[in-house]
């Protein structure tokens, strides 16, 4: 039995449950796993041109500067958010010991999500994008992927409602906090900077803080609530500290809101100001975060072979460095080397893919084989597809954080980064192979439900006509 959920004579079983996700789990993880293919496939396209200028030079539409953009964008909000919704749906169905709330909901708003990033990236590589960075998408799209969300979020919040025992698992406030913090900072950097934009250093300013509260606090809220879920129960040992839990969501809310401010900003002196000393502070949620990470982890009744649990366990500690990598680049002496380098780079790429990407593709394998009723269909992939990600993320992050120092030490001489920029390009191409994949098992495992469907259908159509002609 799961250590987070507790059995009871009127809970539905296990099994019900998570058949009530199998589709939504489908429409999200499917759309989830495209957009990460294709995303990659334009991240490295984007790689390689920056230091092969020529490669593909001829194509408009694959320029750097729509290529770079639309791979951003398409690994965020056609990858990261879907999965990850996908994810906490199921979650909020077992830790509520019930059926999934309006499970046809959050399919059709799977479908509208998915077209709104279709229609987003079409509009970034025609040139139509709105030149903010990780918010590119046109006008249209705003409101397609609001509606979305608020409508899978509803899904969400009815099942939560639903639930049997009424104290709340750690998991539950750093999920529902992300249900809450999307759709406020996405509509108010979208009102502020594309349907009603503000003039001046205004638009910078929000800019700043929408990327900050959605690449570093949203995607943090979301990966370790799924971490705080899993870890206990693959490891079979309860979640270390409920206090700490507690401690570490306050004050990570409270102090992460306030980064992303660059120092040197032509903004009020202030600003950075602050936003440097809520850095600073951020070493308590992350004190915190390993502490419980420790005492989980350590004696845990399972073995790291690549599963699961070790996408988990690695992800976590990637979201430690990661929360290190954003102390150093606050400081201000470290800015110094630092900025306009390669670092920065290196601590967002190591967010998404080292801590965020890694986490809920470890809590995807271990949802499918449930919601699906059967094995995946290549299960030697979950490993190989560790290895690549973390290889990947090591080339990635790794060669780009050593040439931002490089850089900012030599006058930011562009020689010394090609050879990492080769690196990195090698990493991505890691990243792409485990991405493939992960896609593999999605889309056979869909295919084979589809035709099983289809069968079952069939044959119910078939069958009265067959009584018929025997009575005649």
């Amino acid at each position: 039995m799961n250590v987070n959920e507790k059995s009871n004579g009127d809970c539905v079983s296990p099994s019900q449950i998570d058949a009530s996700c199998r589709v939504p789990s489908l429409a999200l993880f499917g759309g989830a796993a495209l957009w990460l293919v294709v995303g990659l496939a334009l991240a490295l396209i984007a790689s390689i041109k920056f230091h092969q200028p020529a490669f593909l030079a001829d194509c408009s539409l694959l320029t750097y500067g729509h290529v770079q953009a639309a791979a951003n964008d398409l690994i965020l909000y056609g990858f990261a958010i879907p999965a990850a919704l996908g994810v906490l749906l199921w979650i909020f169905a077992r830790l509520s010991q019930a059926e999934l709330v309006l499970p046809l909901v959050p399919v059709v708003a799977a479908h509208i999500w998915h077209v709104g990033v279709l229609l987003g990236t079409i509009g970034i590589l025609t040139g139509n994008s709105t030149g903010f960075a990780w918010l590119e998408y046109p006008r249209l799209v705003f409101p397609l992927l609001l509606v979305a969300f608020i409508l899978i979020a509803i899904s969400a919040v009815a099942t939560f409602g639903q639930r049997k025992e009424r104290e709340l698992y750690p998991s539950h406030w750093f999920l529902l906090a992300a249900l809450l913090w999307f759709p406020w900072i996405y509509s108010t950097a979208n009102i502020f900077l594309v349907v009603w934009p503000v003039r001046g250093v205004g638009q910078a300013v929000i800019n700043w803080w929408f990327v900050n509260n959605l690449l570093f606090v949203w995607l943090a809220l979301v990966g370790l609530g799924v971490a705080f879920y899993f870890l206990p129960k693959l490891g079979g040992k309860p979640l270390h500290s409920r206090f700490w839990a507690q401690f570490a969501f306050w004050t990570l809310t409270l102090f992460g809101t306030f980064l992303g401010i660059p120092q040197g900003a032509p903004v009020p002196a202030w600003y950075p100001a602050a936003s440097a000393l809520a850095s600073s502070l951020l070493i308590i949620p992350l004190i915190a975060i390993a502490i419980i990470f420790v005492k989980t982890v350590c004696g845990a009744n399972v073995s790291c072979k690549g599963g699961p649990f070790c996408y988990i366990k690695f992800g976590t500690v990637a979201f430690l460095l990661s929360g290190l990598m954003t102390i150093a680049v606050s400081c201000p002496h470290f800015s110094q080397i630092t900025r306009f380098t390669w670092f920065e780079t290196a601590q967002t790429q190591l967010q998404l893919f080292g801590f965020f990407a890694i986490v809920i593709l470890g809590g995807a394998y271990e949802i499918l084989p449930r919601v699906m009723g059967s094995p995946l269909p290549f299960p030697k992939f979950i490993r190989f597809q560790h290895w690549c990600f973390m290889l990947g993320t090591l080339l990635l992050v790794g060669s780009l954080a050593v040439s931002g120092i490089q850089q900012g030490l030599h006058d930011y001489s562009f020689d010394l980064a090609l050879p990492a920029l080769r690196i990195s390009t090698l990493g991505l191409f890691f990243l792409l192979l485990g991405s493939l994949m992960f896609a593999a098992n999605i889309f056979v495992m869909t295919i084979k439900w589809n035709l099983a469907l289809g069968k079952t259908v069939l044959a119910a159509v078939i069958a009265p006509l067959k009584t018929a002609e025997v009575k005649s």
